[in-house]
């Protein structure tokens, strides 16, 4: 686990980073460390030692070479369920923009019900 928007996942031999698409986690190292540090709880809780699903978008890495996927475990969505949850903000990075209205429905949701990063805005 890295933090709120970002896994490792272990692929045949090897640790492959994984950048979720669509959403931006706050880091650890910035004034919402607080909620960064509940953000990558949360990955933590859904994701680890589990068996994920990952989808392409369209393109296959980012520019320090982590795989950008949409993550799923079970039918949990995990991207979705990190705004949705008011853990990370919806973030258009086109041209992986498959799922931004989605995202963008799940940002008003955390907005609208105060949750985690909307707490005290």
């Amino acid at each position: 686990m890295i933090d709120g928007d970002t896994i490792k996942i272990q692929q045949d031999d090897k640790k492959i980073s994984v950048r979720y698409i669509g959403i931006n986690a706050p880091e650890l190292d910035s004034e919402e460390s607080e909620i960064a540090e509940e953000a990558l709880k949360l990955n933590q809780q859904m994701v680890e030692n589990q068996t994920v699903t990952l989808y392409r978008d369209t393109s296959e890495t980012d520019r320090f070479g982590r795989l950008l996927r949409y993550v799923f475990v079970g039918d949990i969505f995990i991207n979705y369920e990190m705004v949705r949850l008011g853990y990370a903000r919806q973030r258009d990075y086109p041209p992986d923009s498959a799922c931004k209205q989605l995202f963008i429905q799940a940002q008003e949701e955390a907005i609208s019900l105060r949750r985690g990063i909307w707490k005290s805005k």
